[in-house]
């Protein structure tokens, strides 16, 4: 009996110990670190409640969530860090430490019957916000508020993709179709530029030949000159559009 007891105990303290340790390299679960859980108007008891019902719901064999006090406690030995990081680039050094992708950010308020809560997700390698949710109820309770911010946090993080979006692989596909759309339009203008001067080249020519062939032809007319002028203008505005 006692030492059923003992291997009972023993057990359970192993198994305790192996939860709070982060998953192994193998371990494909995905690493949520909540960085910050605010209440405001509320029992303080309601910030770690949130956490606890947060645990119980996520399923453990998905997800390895490290509750606020973990992460700090994680954080203590890194040289690099900061209180007060919630977003920016900052974050790397949760990854670094933590190995977690995702940080969770809570808020939770409330003032007589009146209560809201806010939850943001924000990716530990850009600094950037992925999702939020927030809602408040003007007549409800303090624990219909933690029910609905906790629904709301599972909600949240069981939506994300199993593959998180490349925001410098988007930014970047992006930047080459707009350079690609530019450097279209730039080749279609030089090509109708190149076409213009070619056709205002030949049109001046021709105006400028046809106006020397008369004015030389019928005894120098003026009119015949000034013709050869404008052929030539248009010629050398030809020139000048194949130029550029």
């Amino acid at each position: 009996m006692i030492r059923a007891l003992a291997f009972l105990t023993t057990f359970a303290w192993l198994a305790s110990v192996a939860a709070a340790q982060p998953p192994a390299a193998d371990d494909k679960r995905r690493i949520i670190g909540i960085l910050d859980v605010r209440v405001e108007g509320v029992p303080k008891e309601i910030k770690k409640q949130f956490q606890v019902d947060l645990e119980k719901q996520l399923d453990s064999r998905e997800y390895w969530l490290a509750p606020q006090q973990r992460v700090k406690e994680m954080m203590a030995s890194s040289t690099r860090w900061t209180e007060g990081c919630f977003v920016g680039l900052c974050l790397n050094e949760v990854k670094a430490q933590t190995g977690a992708e995702i940080v969770l950010l809570a808020s939770i308020t409330g003032s007589g019957t009146s209560f809201g809560y806010v939850v943001t997700l924000v990716r530990t390698d850009t600094g950037r916000m992925l999702a939020q949710e927030s809602t408040r109820c003007e007549v409800c309770t303090v624990s219909e508020a933690l029910a609905g911010a906790t629904l709301a946090a599972v909600k949240l993080l069981t939506s994300l993709p199993d593959k998180l979006p490349d925001d410098a692989g988007e930014a970047s596909a992006a930047l080459d179709l707009a350079t690609s759309k530019l450097r279209a339009e730039h080749t279609a203008t030089k090509a109708k530029q190149r076409t213009i001067g070619i056709a205002l080249t030949l049109a001046g020519v021709v105006a400028a030949g046809a106006g020397m062939t008369v004015y030389l032809a019928m005894d120098r007319p003026d009119g015949a000159l000034l013709g050869a002028g404008v052929g030539a203008g248009l010629a050398l505005g030809g020139i000048v559009v194949l130029t550029f």
